[in-house]
């Protein structure tokens, strides 16, 4: 695949809070949006997904089969959920293309070509592209590594909004699931957020916001109880790639803030690259 910036028209990289697997069928605020969040943007040459549920502790691994699977990466749930499949194709050459940016920046890193989508690939995607006709590449995260590494693997992605590509990270902005387990142990998906909840939501929204990333990168000291809403913080690993990934002077906008379970914040950022200043 050639890429080439004047071919396809400039994209913002996302990050997507993709929920409980049965976001897929569930009527939800966060699934109407994610309905609809194509409708938004240009359409994507391809997409590059970095999931919170792509974890590999020893260097960064890139998808390049050409034919992912559907990965039923969970229990318990509705049997129409393990019917479902996204078949949306690799794209290899955009996987080499990635793997070369990422050892240039660096990293040790390595394709694999058996892995298919998770479910923090295929849910937001099934909704938001739900033909399945743009090819996705995976790219892993490393959950003993912190903001800082994932934000400069965003920014080795960086560039790819403007050659067509949707860089998303994946994940949940706030993830305690021993706390949403009691709620959903009594089949209930509403409930009021709790303060621990809105107060740390309210701190990254605001440092989001102001482009404040030397606090975001040490949100684990900086923001209100970060433990208590990230146990493990696999799941907020995703937002540094996208932040990384927009590039420097990007913009960040919130798109989107729901709860459910009272204590799983659903809110997704879109961060535009600065405009690129024309010649004199």
């Amino acid at each position: 695949m050639t890429l080439t910036p004047t071919s396809f028209a400039p994209l913002p990289a996302l990050f997507i809070s993709h929920g409980s697997p049965d976001t897929a069928i569930a009527d939800t605020e966060a699934a109407a949006w994610l309905r609809q969040m194509a409708a938004d943007l240009p359409r994507p040459r391809a997409i590059v997904v970095a999931s919170a549920h792509f974890e590999v502790s020893s260097g960064v691994v890139v998808s390049a089969d050409p034919h992912p699977e559907t990965i039923h990466d969970f229990g318990g749930f509705a049997p129409e959920l393990y019917a479902m499949q996204y078949p949306a194709p690799g794209e290899p050459e955009l996987a080499r293309r990635i793997l070369g940016d990422l050892q240039a920046a660096g990293f040790a890193a390595r394709a694999i070509d058996k892995r298919g989508f998770d479910h923090g690939v295929w849910v937001p995607l099934k909704l938001a592209y739900p033909d399945a006709d743009i090819p996705v590449v995976s790219v892993s995260v490393d959950p003993n590594k912190g903001p800082e590494h994932h934000f400069r693997l965003g920014q080795a992605l960086a560039g790819l909004g403007a050659e067509g590509v949707l860089v998303i990270g994946s994940g949940s902005f706030t993830h305690n699931l021993g706390e949403a387990f009691k709620l959903l142990r009594k089949g209930t998906r509403v409930a009021d957020v709790p303060a621990w909840v809105e107060s740390f939501t309210t701190w990254m929204n605001e440092r989001l916001a102001v482009n404040d990333v030397a606090a975001l990168l040490d949100y684990r000291r900086a923001a209100p109880f970060a433990v208590e809403n990230h146990p493990t913080d696999e799941h907020l690993l995703p937002l540094y790639v996208a932040m990384g990934a927009a590039g420097d002077q990007a913009t960040a906008r919130l798109v989107h803030d729901s709860a459910e379970f009272g204590v799983l914040a659903m809110t997704m950022w879109r961060f535009d690259p600065a405009p690129i200043a024309e010649a004199a």
